[in-house]
């Protein structure tokens, strides 16, 4: 009986292994996909700005101002604004249990605008209003609030 040779002979071995040219192209096309990925990113994480912002009015805020409210009997004016979560308004130091939030000032919303804040509410009269002028920056009826 015959035995099989472990070893691939030194032909086989050549059409095994990736040539030269086949490797360029396999990067050239790496290269092109990354671009388009590259020049769509807006375009794939740009939708989600809204959502975060629709988040922030709806859920992130909420706590903190919730908290505020128990210790100081009502959420911030909207002078205080929501300032008033981050340093004591003044003469209301004795009740205050802050900083409600994290950092030393607050977020603004995705396109870098502050975010709006009223209380009491024209939209929640019992509560309060929060809400981003969205990714036009002018108070309209494309607002995103916590209504």
């Amino acid at each position: 009986m015959m035995r099989a040779s472990l070893s691939l002979s030194p032909r086989r071995r050549a059409r095994a292994a990736f040539t030269l040219l086949e490797m360029i192209i396999v990067i050239a096309l790496i290269a092109i996909l990354a671009g388009v990925a590259i020049m769509n990113v807006d375009k794939i994480f740009g939708s989600n700005q809204e959502r975060i912002a629709k988040i922030f009015v709806t859920e992130s805020l909420r706590v903190p101002l919730t908290n505020y409210r128990i210790d100081m009997g009502s959420y911030p004016s909207t002078a205080e604004g929501l300032q008033a979560l981050i340093t004591a308004p003044d003469g209301r130091s004795g009740r205050w249990r802050g900083p409600y939030i994290e950092g030393n000032q607050v977020p603004n919303d995705p396109w870098g605008n502050p975010y709006q804040y009223r209380f009491p509410g024209t939209r929640n009269p019992s509560g309060f209003d929060l809400y981003s002028f969205g990714p036009d920056g002018v108070d309209s009826d494309q607002n995103i609030g916590n209504w």
